[in-house]
């Protein structure tokens, strides 16, 4: 039986008039990292041409923060419009409970037909998990996605040969709905997740700019640019998915929202509360509502994408629902929005005893401070994804050998890790100067660790409050 706020949720508008809805997910991919973001490198090697034509017919969210810089929290985050910490998701692959709704059961609930498919969502577990997690997951009915969905796969890659056929995929699942019926598809792509394949052709290691958090190396540049190989074949992909819904004639009554699921697998990003770790492409076309070529600057969560794409179907959002949408920004009105996001990081598929594996950091943005709390600041940092790969091989080497710049070995080798990290994002984008505890910025920081506290709060965060770790320390 469906709950009653479910079936008494009305559309405000004609059948005529709700659009269809397409959400593509890239994987592990950062801002600055499509052309349309002033990237040099994705301008100057013709990266992403297809997602760059797409901005210009749409909107830019140019401030997008995904809630954990991890896939499972992330994505779960998106679908319930809700904070991982307050979902009790921040362990990689803990599905929500049952009863949390998605904005996609509120979509099914009140007419649209819904899909997903592609790259493994992470919703409800890992693809395959020793067999009494398994059996629990189905048995409490947090591995239900079949039953949520019109059309499901659990997991389907785009990588290889699978890349050229993607927009025929496409048009083969949108076969299956139902005439007069509106969608609601989800899409993931594995780009540009790791591995990297070894072929970067026409993208020239010693040519690409590296951000200055970065070591000079042949091997990260190397690295560098098989990354951006993959962001090319994303594109690729993005741009059959984009020319299906024009052949089809879809693309003037449908929405299409295209966004990073979590931080790219580099040095300082997939896997820390950095800005790179959260900071996510989000691009937004809607023909004849949104104006093309436009963009904007306001602050905002992974956790508001599900009200907003509810509010733009004249639905309100599901009970329990803390995002905020920010549909007025889309359609060119005012809109103040929120004055800062947050995020948080759990344990992600490695071990404990690194920060790729463990690590317990909480974050605040706001539109030009970021305030890290790292809960248990012993474990030595390690990108998520890279150990025993050749570019952090390189960067531990060069570190044994005392050729790393003092930056550099602070940024990646100090330990302990600072407690609390604060960046002024407007002088230091890139992160490399911290400034906790400087006289100056005293009531700035005690105002980020006041409203983090609150969050934390309000979330039922298990992580101590860094008040109380902070009294003990002194």
């Amino acid at each position: 039986m469906l709950p009653l706020w479910l079936l008494t949720t009305a559309f405000p508008l004609a059948a005529a008039e709700r659009p269809n809805i397409l959400l593509i997910l890239s994987d592990d991919h950062s801002v600055p990292h499509v052309g349309c973001y002033g990237d040099a490198n994705c301008q100057r090697f013709k990266i992403t041409p297809n997602l760059d034509a797409f901005a210009a017919g749409g909107m830019r969210l140019n401030r997008a923060y995904t809630a954990a810089p991890q896939c499972a929290p992330s994505r779960i985050s998106i679908f319930t419009g809700r904070s991982p910490v307050g979902l009790g998701v921040t362990r990689f692959a803990q599905p929500a409970k049952p009863e949390v709704p998605f904005f996609t059961d509120v979509l099914r609930s009140n007419g649209y037909w819904t899909g997903i498919d592609g790259r493994h969502q992470h919703l409800d577990g890992r693809v395959n998990d020793a067999p009494h997690i398994m059996e629990t997951l189905k048995e409490l009915g947090m591995r239900s996605l079949d039953t949520r969905f019109d059309h499901f796969v659990r997991s389907a890659s785009t990588k290889g040969g699978n890349l050229a056929k993607v927009g025929e995929k496409m048009s083969a699942i949108l076969d299956e709905v139902p005439a007069g019926k509106p969608f609601f598809l989800y899409f993931g792509f594995n780009q540009p997740h790791r591995s990297f394949g070894e072929d970067h052709d026409g993208i020239d290691p010693a040519q690409l700019v590296l951000p200055p958090d970065w070591p000079d190396l042949p091997e990260v540049r190397l690295d560098y640019a098989r990354y951006l190989a993959e962001v090319r074949d994303l594109d690729t992909g993005f741009g059959l998915i984009d020319a299906m819904l024009e052949k089809r004639g879809l693309k003037n009554n449908t929405l299409v929202i295209f966004m990073g699921d979590n931080g790219e697998a580099l040095l300082r990003g997939k896997g820390t509360v950095f800005d790179r770790g959260t900071h996510v492409p989000l691009l937004i076309r809607w023909p004849a509502k949104i104006k093309p070529g436009t963009a904007c600057d306001a602050l905002i969560s992974g956790i508001d994408l599900a009200p907003t794409i509810l509010d733009a179907v004249g639905l309100k959002p599901a009970p329990g629902m803390s995002g905020v949408s920010f549909l007025p920004a889309l359609l060119g009105a005012s809109f103040a929005g929120v004055k800062q996001v947050f995020a948080e990081r759990g344990w992600h598929f490695g071990p404990i005893t690194r920060t790729d594996g463990f690590d317990l950091s909480r974050s605040i943005m706001t539109k030009r401070y970021h305030y890290i709390y790292n809960a248990i600041p012993d474990r030595s940092y390690t990108p998520v994804d890279m150990p025993g790969g050749e570019a952090w091989t390189a960067v531990e080497a060069a570190h044994a050998a005392g050729k790393l710049t003092q930056l550099h070995e602070r940024l990646y080798f100090q330990n302990p890790r600072p407690l609390v990290e604060l960046y002024d994002l407007e002088n230091d984008p890139f992160e490399l100067h911290n400034l906790a505890g400087e006289s100056m910025l005293k009531e700035t920081e005690e105002g980020l660790r006041i409203e983090m506290e609150r969050w934390m709060i309000r979330e039922g965060d298990f992580v101590p409050l860094p008040t109380h770790v902070l009294s003990q320390k002194r």
